[in-house]
């Protein structure tokens, strides 16, 4: 059990913000189990690790004796979220929603308690509104403070359009945080406009307003852009312990520790030793393996974890590689490069075309894992292992 202080310090830790710190401590002090909302729009059917980091920080409410209410954006999802977006973004159907949702409720008790979460869809309560609803919803903000908006000032300076729909989004989801009668909302350090839109909804209903809690933004593979599988530099929650096994060892050794402090359950004090092994000069890539047997641990299972980790030893530590590899050093292109791009210039495959077909039919890896999307990026100061067909292999550095 923990008191109130290290309660505390448990639900601060890792996080960006807290609105309102003073409310949180004394939602902590009431005794009761709070009600911890946080929403995912199902825009793809997988879930990657960048969305584990406030899956981890529920964990952690359910830990402490809170509820989890894990909503399943379904009918806002049909509008799409145009937070950070410079176009309006393209809504799904309703049967990609409902095809990305189920897929949703399996993958979150991969993390999640399921006997402390409760599912809910914001359908079952949005598409009961009449347009006399949603008239006066929209009747409570006012077009000059939805233009504070960082992304629709911008949009709206540039003379870029801006769809009435959009509007809709931050209204709807703080809405959402009326009728769950939400204490505590979690988002990421992007949502926070849509996350203070709950909020200022629940003063206007009467509600004590929910405590805002944002967390960073996890930067995918590339070490740059947040983690996002239409980058193509995500690690997904479904994946294979081999590929997840790859690709955190693909991450920089910088970026490692990002990922301990923000989708590692380890203590602040453990990862601390473990910055100090190195800096003593212990190899990071044998704190790299902690990661990757931790996530493939909690992901899939600990038998999976060391079975993907002594098939990573054997084939990139034991000689399975050829004899004679080739080493190459290819300069990026705006700090950056894309697989079939640097295949390319590696001369390991003729033309672009090529690449993206020998992808297509599961012929190219990188570090042992088959290459499935042909945007991957490479980043700049990263070396892998390129294998192309069955006899081509290089190791290349970006520079």
């Amino acid at each position: 059990m923990y008191n109130k202080q290290e309660e505390l310090e448990v639900i601060q830790q890792g996080t960006e913000e807290i609105l309102v710190r003073e409310e949180l401590v004394a939602l902590l002090s009431s005794n009761k189990p709070l009600r911890i909302k946080a929403g995912f729009d199902p825009t793809a059917p997988d879930l990657h690790l960048g969305h584990t980091v406030l899956l981890n920080k529920l964990h952690k409410f359910q830990q402490l004796g809170h509820k989890i209410l894990f909503l399943i954006g379904d009918f806002t999802g049909m509008i799409g979220d145009p937070t950070g977006k410079n176009v309006t973004r393209k809504p799904l159907t309703r049967e990609e929603v409902e095809h990305n949702a189920n897929t949703y409720k399996a993958q979150v008790f991969k993390i999640l308690d399921p006997e402390h979460t409760e599912i809910m869809f914001n359908s079952k309560w949005l598409e009961r509104l009449s347009s006399q609803d949603f008239v006066k919803l929209a009747a409570k903000y006012t077009v000059a403070r939805m233009l504070e908006r960082d992304d629709f000032h911008k949009r709206y300076k540039n003379g870029e359009s801006i769809a009435i729909h959009e509007f809709l989004y931050p209204l709807l989801q703080g809405y959402d945080s009326v009728v769950m009668k939400a204490d505590i909302e979690l988002g990421g350090s992007d949502q926070k406009f849509n996350l203070l839109m709950g909020r200022e909804l629940q003063r206007h209903y009467q509600q004590k307003p929910q405590v805002i809690i944002t967390m960073p933004l996890l930067e995918g593979l590339d070490g740059v852009q947040k983690m996002s599988k239409s980058l193509g530099n995500y690690i997904g929650i479904n994946e294979s312990p081999a590929q997840i096994f790859g690709k955190v060892m693909s991450i920089s050794d910088e970026l490692m520790w990002r990922y301990f402090d923000l989708i590692s359950l380890q203590t602040p004090a453990v990862i601390r030793k473990l910055r100090h092994s190195v800096e003593k000069g212990e190899n990071p890539r044998d704190i790299k393996f902690l990661l990757a047997e931790e996530l493939i641990t909690r992901l899939h299972s600990s038998a999976d974890a060391v079975a993907a980790k002594y098939a990573f030893i054997e084939q990139f530590s034991k000689g399975n590689l050829p004899d004679n590899i080739m080493e190459l050093s290819i300069p990026g292109i705006n700090g950056r490069l894309t697989v079939p791009n640097l295949l390319k210039l590696a001369g390991l495959v003729p033309s672009i075309s090529e690449a993206n077909r020998m992808i297509e039919q599961g012929g190219i890896k990188i570090d042992g894992i088959r290459v499935e999307d042909k945007a991957l990026v490479i980043k700049v100061g990263s070396e892998h292992i390129f294998q192309v067909g069955k006899r081509k292999f290089a190791k290349i550095k970006i520079i």
